[in-house]
């Protein structure tokens, strides 16, 4: 009997053993023969494929190098794994095209701007309403910005309204209503970054570049289990993501692990026992999903203070406009003091319009809290009455209470009114 290595131990019919140098005569006879498996029937070398050296535990930087060398591995068989996952489960989005067909790029712009920090469910309604009343970009293109921001009104992020309807201008003047079909000539349009335009191009238009978003991270993070921290680890992540992209089908490529991140191998409770890629997954092998992808601990923002201030004029509401840039820039508001850190309430007071026939200013209790991307913000609320003559002061208008889903309302104003209104 032999034992295999550096050097062989063998056993004679007695049990002796004796150690010899060299690997067992089984092992030599099938190196002879890999040999000449080696040559073609007219006695050439040829090259062999390299074994896999790809294995779950391998560092991400590792699986890299790996993935440059000839290999015949689980790694290439990874995008046909989700692909065939994907087939069977999709999700079914009012934005996706079916199965066969070929996207339209109008609708896969607008999800994705839709989407960029805001969910699923809560999009769905507002992209209904927009490809009602704006069919195609062109149609978008030659809407005024306050209906845009009118009907984008309550979803967030406004500044992502702005640079919607911006982007439909310069497609509809500058491209003739076509958008452009490689990542580098969407990224020369108003409001699409590196994520945006790889993902219209790759799912709209089949380029062969793999989007990341916060699902996609999430998957790859911990298949390959990369112990960076985000978002110092996002170059990496972009690298090891385009190892899952299929030969073809680069959109379906994405949207499957897309779908893989929001359905599967999801933040909390991951069904690791439906995933595709379960066998392969270096964090569920060390039972350590939940604690990918790593993050640095986020910074909190200093609590800013204001006043708002709810003034009605019989059934009528007293608002204005903000400025066109910065924060909710061009929305509509109650008028109200700045908005600053370690502001007292006397101080906010002070700033309250002045308007001719006012009662008195009563304070409502309580506060409105609202949580900004880079701040939190405490406001009290005043109320007061004017009288039916009263004018607006220059730069605000009244509108009718009961017209007020009409205007470009951010969710903050919403909570002022409501408060204010008692509603």
């Amino acid at each position: 009997m032999w034992t295999c290595g550096p050097y062989s131990t063998v056993r004679d019919a007695s049990g002796t053993a004796a150690v010899m140098a060299g690997p067992c005569p089984d092992h030599s006879r099938l190196a002879a023969k890999k040999d000449v498996d080696a040559r073609d029937r007219r006695g050439h070398d040829v090259e062999r494929p390299a074994r896999c050296r790809y294995s779950v535990g391998m560092s991400p930087r590792s699986a890299l190098k790996a993935k440059s060398e000839p290999v015949q591995s689980k790694a290439s068989s990874r995008p046909k794994l989700l692909l065939a996952w994907y087939d069977r489960h999709r999700r079914r989005l009012p934005w996706r095209a079916a199965p066969g067909e070929a996207s339209d790029p109008y609708r896969v712009w607008l999800s994705e701007i839709m989407l960029q920090q805001t969910t699923v469910k809560a999009v769905g309604p507002y992209f209904e309403k927009f490809v009602a009343r704006w069919p195609d970009v062109t149609a978008l293109g030659r809407a005024s910005l306050d209906d845009v921001l009118r009907m984008w009104a309550g979803l967030g992020y406004y500044s992502r309204a702005r640079n919607l309807h911006a982007c439909a201008v310069a497609v509809t003047r500058e491209h003739s209503g076509v958008f452009p079909d490689t990542e580098e000539g969407l990224r020369a349009l108003p409001g699409i970054g590196p994520y945006t335009a790889a993902a219209i191009a790759a799912i709209a238009f089949e380029r062969r570049t793999m989007p990341v978003d916060g699902n996609i991270e999430r998957v790859v993070s911990r298949l390959f289990a990369v112990e960076e921290e985000l978002p110092q680890a996002k170059p990496l992540i972009q690298q090891l993501a385009a190892m899952l992209l299929a030969d073809s089908r680069a959109g379906d490529s994405a949207q499957a692990l897309m779908d893989l991140g929001a359905s599967i191998c999801t933040p909390k409770k991951q069904a690791c026992s439906l995933c595709p890629l379960s066998d392969d997954c270096t964090a569920r092998a060390q039972g350590t999903q939940e604690t990918f992808p790593r993050k640095a601990p986020k910074k909190s923002g200093t609590l800013r203070r204001g006043a708002a201030f709810v003034v009605t004029r019989g059934d009528e509401l007293l608002v204005r406009s903000r400025p066109e840039k910065g924060l909710l820039g061009g929305m509509t508001e109650v008028p109200g003091s700045d908005w600053l850190a370690g502001q007292d309430d006397a101080a906010a007071k002070q700033q309250a319009p002045e308007l001719k026939g006012l009662s008195r200013w009563q304070r409502k209790v309580g506060a409105v809290t609202h949580i900004f991307t880079h701040f939190p913000l405490e406001l009290i609320v005043y109320t007061a009455k004017a009288e039916a003559r009263t004018r607006a002061p220059e730069g605000m208008r009244w509108v009718p209470i009961a017209t007020l889903a009409g205007e470009a309302l951010p969710n903050v104003m919403r909570k002022v009114i409501a408060h204010g209104l008692d509603l």
